[in-house]
């Protein structure tokens, strides 16, 4: 499961991605495409320590519906 949890206006990308079978879901980054558009998976532990941008805010909202 794959879910858009913030787009930048640069058009950088932050998913949440939860894959089958495995039991930690992870922040999936997709850099722009003038920025090459890679792909960085970063722990949710590690990706909420990097600040307080609207994109770690989305992620906070997210999990704080799950509860």
């Amino acid at each position: 499961m794959t879910i858009l949890l913030y787009h930048s206006s640069n058009g950088d990308e932050w998913h949440v991605v939860q894959e089958a079978g495995d039991a930690d879901p992870y922040v999936l980054h997709r850099a722009n495409l003038s920025s090459g558009g890679t792909l960085t998976p970063i722990a949710v532990k590690t990706f909420l320590a990097l600040g307080n941008g609207p994109e770690q805010q989305a992620l906070q909202r997210l999990l704080q519906s799950q509860d």
